[in-house]
């Protein structure tokens, strides 16, 4: 009885790492997107340019988060709406992947 709720333990928090896997984003991906929609105003290493701040070396989560509230038009700021109005989540979480690894 005892292996059997290690076993399903072990097995629940497996299941649990591989969801949170899935969804960390692939730099690379990520990186082909964000050359094409925000190097020219962020920079190209996403250093910032200008007036337009710098997200490098921020964390995914809060990437994701901004960038989700472009998308729902909860944070305003028309260029950025326009921009991620169409973007699917993965390709939101794929850019957000490549900003947070660069230091």
């Amino acid at each position: 009885m005892i292996l059997r709720r290690i076993a399903v333990a072990v097995g629940v928090l497996g299941l649990l790492s591989t969801s949170i896997v899935a969804h960390a984003g692939d730099p690379a991906a990520g990186k082909i997107k964000a050359n094409t929609l925000c190097a020219g105003c962020h920079g190209a290493q996403g250093e910032g340019k200008g007036n337009f701040p710098a997200i490098k070396g921020q964390a995914a989560a809060d990437l994701v988060s901004a960038m989700q509230a472009y998308k729902s038009g909860s944070r305003k700021d028309p260029t950025m709406n326009a921009i991620f109005k169409g973007m699917n989540d993965e390709d939101i979480e794929n850019m957000a992947a490549y900003y947070s690894a660069i230091k």
